[in-house]
C-alpha cells in the first residue's frame, strides 16, 4: 500500500513555483521519485533545469518547506539534481513546441503587443516603458519587456538588472531576467562588457528581434512591451513584417519640432499595419510649490500628435527630478515614489491601456461548440 504522505508531498511540491518559468515544479517535470521506505527516511528527487541554476538555492529552500508541511517533523532526504538533455529537450517541446516556425505573438495571441516608438532620441521613451511594465506587473498583470533599442538600450539599468546578467539557457529557450516582476531580455545581456559598442546593419538588427520574439520563453505574459529604438529606421519597419498586428504609443515632448518628428513615427507605424492607440508626453509643465508652471520645454506638443493621430493623449508626464533619480537607481518611479506627479500620470497612463477593450476576431478561444 502507497504511503498517504507521498501524495501530500507530491500535492504540496504542486504549489512551488519555478522562479523564472513561473509555473509549478510538477507541471515542469522537475519532480524526481518520491519514496517512502519502511524503517527508513522519506526520500525526495529535484531535477533543476541545468546545471548551475541560478535559482537553485531558491528552488531547493521552497522546496523543502512543502515537503515539511506534508510531514511534519517526519525524517526526509532531499536530493537535488539536474535533468538530463532529453529531458530538457521534453520541457523545451512542452513550453514551446518542437519546433515553432514563427514566434508566439502573431495571430490568434491573447497578448497584448506594446510598441513605445518616439521621434527623437533623449525623450524619456525607454524611461515611460520601464514605468509602464512597472506599473502594470503592480496591478498583477504578467509583463514582459524587449529592449529593441539595440544601439541605445537601457532598459536592463532602469529596471536594475546588474550588469553581466545574462538570460538562463534551457535547452533552445531563454529564461529572461525578472526584476520588478518584469521580464525583460535586451541585447546589452549579451555584450562582453559594458563598454562594448554595437554597430550592425539592418538584417543584424531584424535577426535580433526575431530571435528575441521566437527563443526568449516569456510564457503566457497579458502585456508584451517593446521600447524601440527613435526615428524611424531598420528596427521599426521590421517590427511592422514581424508584429504587423501590435500597438503602438508614440511618446514626445511638448516642444513643437519633437512632436513633429515624433509624428512621422507613429505614421511609419501605421503604415507596416500597427495601429497607433495613444501618445504619452514627457517633460510636461511641471507646477511649484507656489502654484507656479515652469514649462521648460514649452507646452501641448502631446495634444498636437494625439489630434493629428485621432487617438488619445494618455498622460502629461511632468517634469520630475524624482523620476530621473529613481531610473538612476533602478527602481521606476511608480514603485518608488508612487505619490510623485510623474509616478501617477505614467499609472494612469499604464491602466489605461491594459483596460482598452480588444477584439477577439480571429482568435482561438478553446471552446468547441455544442448542440
Amino acid at each position: 500500500m502507497t504511503d498517504p504522505r507521498v501524495a501530500r508531498i507530491r500535492e504540496e511540491l504542486s504549489t512551488v513555483i519555478d522562479p523564472e518559468l513561473r509555473l509549478p515544479l510538477t507541471e515542469l517535470n522537475m519532480v524526481g521519485e518520491i519514496l517512502a521506505p519502511e524503517d527508513a527516511p522519506i526520500s525526495v528527487e529535484i531535477k533543476l533545469t541545468i546545471v548551475g541554476c541560478p535559482r537553485a538555492s531558491d528552488i531547493e529552500a521552497d522546496a523543502r518547506a512543502a515537503i515539511e508541511r506534508a510531514i511534519g517533523e517526519d525524517e526526509y532526504e532531499l536530493t537535488v539534481g539536474v535533468m538530463s538533455r532529453e529531458q530538457r529537450r521534453t520541457l523545451t517541446e512542452q513550453l514551446r513546441g518542437a519546433k515553432p516556425k514563427t514566434h508566439p505573438f502573431g495571430e490568434g495571441s491573447f497578448t497584448r503587443v506594446i510598441a513605445v516608438t518616439s521621434g527623437k532620441g533623449g525623450v524619456g521613451k525607454s524611461t515611460v516603458t520601464a514605468n509602464l511594465a512597472a506599473a502594470m506587473a503592480a496591478d498583477g498583470l504578467d509583463v514582459g519587456i524587449i529592449d529593441a533599442d539595440v544601439f541605445g538600450f537601457s532598459i536592463p539599468a532602469l529596471l536594475g538588472i546588474a550588469d553581466g546578467t545574462q538570460p538562463t539557457q534551457v535547452g533552445e529557450l531563454m529564461l529572461p531576467p525578472i526584476a520588478h516582476e518584469v521580464k525583460a531580455v535586451s541585447i546589452g545581456m549579451f555584450l562582453q562588457s559594458p563598454d562594448e559598442v554595437v554597430a550592425w546593419r539592418g538584417p543584424m538588427l531584424h535577426r535580433t528581434l526575431e530571435q528575441f520574439l521566437k527563443d526568449v520563453f516569456f510564457g503566457d505574459v497579458d502585456v508584451l512591451l517593446l521600447d524601440l529604438p527613435p526615428g524611424t529606421g531598420d528596427v521599426a519597419i521590421s517590427l511592422g513584417q514581424l508584429l504587423p498586428n501590435s500597438e503602438v504609443v508614440v511618446v514626445t515632448t511638448p516642444q513643437p519640432a519633437a512632436a513633429d518628428v515624433a509624428w512621422r513615427s507613429g505614421a511609419v507605424a501605421r503604415k507596416t499595419g500597427q495601429r497607433v492607440i495613444g501618445v504619452i508626453e514627457t517633460m510636461s509643465p511641471a507646477v511649484g510649490p507656489d502654484g507656479t508652471e515652469f514649462a521648460l520645454f514649452g507646452s501641448g506638443g502631446g495634444e498636437e500628435v494625439s489630434r493629428r493621430f485621432e487617438v488619445p493623449l494618455l498622460a502629461n508626464v511632468p517634469i520630475s527630478s524624482q523620476l530621473r533619480l529613481d531610473g538612476d537607481a533602478g527602481t521606476p518611479i511608480v514603485l518608488a515614489h508612487p505619490d510623485d506627479p510623474a509616478a501617477i500620470a505614467l499609472r494612469d497612463a499604464a491602466r489605461k491601456l491594459y483596460q482598452r477593450p480588444r477584439g477577439l476576431a480571429g482568435k482561438q478561444l478553446g471552446i468547441t461548440p455544442t448542440n
